[in-house]
C-alpha cells in the first residue's frame, strides 16, 4: 500500500533527481514578459503614505497585480524606500518581481519563465512552493520511508531460501560509502 501510494511521487523524485543531476547539460531559454501598468490616483494616494520597510501592498494595488499580471502580491513583504516599492515573488520554474514609482504610479516588472524542466527541479526541492507543496513532500517522504521499511520487512520475512538477500543489501548499502570515500573530496 505505502508503494502504490508512493508511487508517482518517487518517479517525480526520481526523474528531476536525473535532471538536476545533469542541468549543466539541458540548455533551456528563459522566456522573460515586461509588465507595465499604471496605478490610479487613489492607489498612488495610497502608496505615499508612510509605511514599514517590509510592508505588504495596500489590498487594492494587490488586486491591480493579480488582475493586470496574474502575480499574487497579497500580503507579500515589499522593499520600501523613498522612490519606490520594489515586491519579489518568486515561484516554481521562474521568477517574478514588480516595482511602484512612488511618485508617478509607474508599475513596471518581469516574469521569467524557466520552463516545465525548471518547474519540476523546483518541485523537487520544495523551492517557492508554498506551505501545502512542503506539506506534501514531507508526507511523501515518510510514505518512502515507510515503504522501505515494509519492503526491508518483506526481505528478512523471506530471506531464507533467497542467501543472496543480505549480501545484497549490503552491496546496495557499501556502494554510496565507497563512491563517497574515493570520490568526493
Amino acid at each position: 500500500m505505502s508503494a502504490a501510494a508512493s508511487l508517482v511521487g518517487m518517479l517525480l523524485f526520481a526523474a528531476t533527481g536525473i535532471t538536476l543531476n545533469h542541468a549543466a547539460s539541458i540548455s533551456a531559454r528563459a522566456q522573460v514578459t515586461g509588465l507595465h501598468a499604471q496605478l490610479s490616483r487613489a492607489d498612488l494616494a495610497a502608496l505615499k503614505a508612510p509605511a514599514a520597510a517590509d510592508a505588504s501592498v495596500p489590498p487594492s494595488i494587490a488586486r491591480l497585480i493579480d488582475d493586470r499580471f496574474g502575480l499574487d502580491a497579497a500580503g507579500k513583504p515589499g522593499e520600501w524606500s523613498d522612490e519606490e516599492v520594489y515586491l519579489a515573488l518568486p515561484r516554481p520554474g521562474g521568477d517574478a518581481w514588480v516595482s511602484i514609482d512612488r511618485a508617478t504610479g509607474e508599475v513596471s516588472g518581469e516574469i521569467t519563465d524557466r520552463g516545465w524542466i525548471s518547474f519540476a527541479n523546483d518541485l523537487h526541492k520544495g523551492r517557492n512552493t508554498g506551505s501545502a507543496w512542503s506539506w506534501f513532500i514531507d508526507i511523501f517522504a515518510v510514505a518512502c520511508v515507510l515503504f522501505t521499511l515494509t519492503g526491508l520487512a518483506l526481505l528478512y520475512m523471506h530471506a531464507k531460501p533467497r542467501p543472496l538477500t543480505w549480501p545484497l543489501v549490503g552491496i546496495g548499502l557499501a556502494i554510496p560509502i565507497i563512491i563517497v570515500i574515493m570520490f568526493i573530496h
